[in-house]
């Protein structure tokens, strides 16, 4: 682990796509801190190409990424880990203990089980976007996880690892104290200028991640980046706050805002 280094650079990766013929749009994040150069979570199957482009964008060659970090399991977060393995052997991947199975393979994907267990629930109509979507799960490469982080861990002695279960049972945030900088992964995404929880109909416990969220509030943040969305541009304690009010019905136990 390097000694503290006051200037901590990001990166944002811009990498847009098709589906269905529906564009979206992904944000994976390069952290450089000295001469690491980590990103955070890779894109779906087959968007190596896109990312390394993405990359060069910003003055980044791949080639000297020294880690890779996977905030959560999900196809759009990892699909694309292998292959950049295999590219530049030389990173290490790190993950959360929690996700690190199914990163590797070892656990079925929640995510899997998940659209499995969806069949029985749908008409013939639905069932073969159902079917393709369980095809494209299973077609992820597992990957070895090289360091597996703690809940609580601290990287580079500059990026904490904020646990935010909910969307899936290890789900990390990362937080840059120096800067106030939060990248967010999945516990919060931009939706049409506002925030929201990422996919609330597939959160594999949505009461926690409200939770997640509620813990996510409490930091002082400057600069909020989520996965899908980007950069977050508004009063961001503000938006935290109607996410908590528009879900606190759904709590067992409401937050008290």
């Amino acid at each position: 682990m390097s000694p503290a280094i006051k200037n901590t650079n990001i990166y944002l990766l811009e990498i847009p796509f098709t589906t269905n013929g529906k564009a979206d749009t992904l944000w994976p994040v390069i952290i450089q801190h000295g001469q690491e150069y980590i990103l955070v979570d890779c894109g779906y199957p087959g968007q190596l190409e896109l990312l390394e482009k993405a990359a060069r964008e910003q003055g980044i060659d791949l080639q000297y990424l020294t880690g890779l970090i996977l905030t959560h399991h999900d196809i759009d977060h990892v699909g694309a880990a292998a292959e950049l393995k295999q590219k530049y052997p030389n990173i290490q991947v790190i993950a959360p203990v929690i996700e690190a199975p199914y990163i590797s393979g070892k656990r079925k994907s929640l995510r899997l089980i998940q659209a499995e267990a969806s069949l029985k629930y749908l008409n013939e109509e639905q069932k073969p976007f159902a079917l393709q979507f369980i095809k494209f799960l299973q077609s992820v490469v597992p990957v070895q996880v090289d360091k597996k982080l703690q809940m609580s861990d601290t990287l580079w002695s500059t990026i904490q690892v904020v646990p935010t279960p909910g969307h899936t049972p290890g789900h990390i945030s990362l937080y840059i104290p120096s800067q106030k900088i939060l990248i967010a992964a999945d516990a919060i995404v931009v939706e049409n200028n506002k925030l929201n929880i990422a996919n609330p109909q597939y959160c594999l416990d949505l009461e926690q991640a409200v939770h997640s969220v509620a813990l996510l509030s409490q930091y002082e943040i400057a600069e909020l980046i989520c996965y899908h969305g980007g950069r977050f541009r508004g009063n961001i304690q503000e938006a935290f706050k109607q996410v908590l009010h528009e879900y606190n019905n759904v709590m067992k136990t409401p937050i008290n805002l």
